[in-house]
């Protein structure tokens, strides 16, 4: 497994779980953190894993050439 399809599979991963705790856990009350703010901040670091993997992909294609 390249680090691209790596980076790309982690975010994709993280972005859905951030959408789903942003959307869904709003009812959820823990003491010290707010599950759909942590969902937001999950979303930014997936969509961040996204942009970096398809960086490192076009970097890898563009290389190859």
């Amino acid at each position: 497994m390249t680090n691209a399809l790596k980076q790309l599979m982690e975010g994709s991963v993280t972005l859905v779980i951030g959408l789903a705790l942003w959307l869904f856990a709003g009812d959820v009350e823990l003491p010290v953190v707010e599950l759909p703010k942590i969902g937001v901040v999950m979303m930014c670091w997936g969509g961040a894993q996204l942009l970096y993997g398809s960086y490192l992909s076009l970097a890898g294609q563009r290389s190859k050439r």
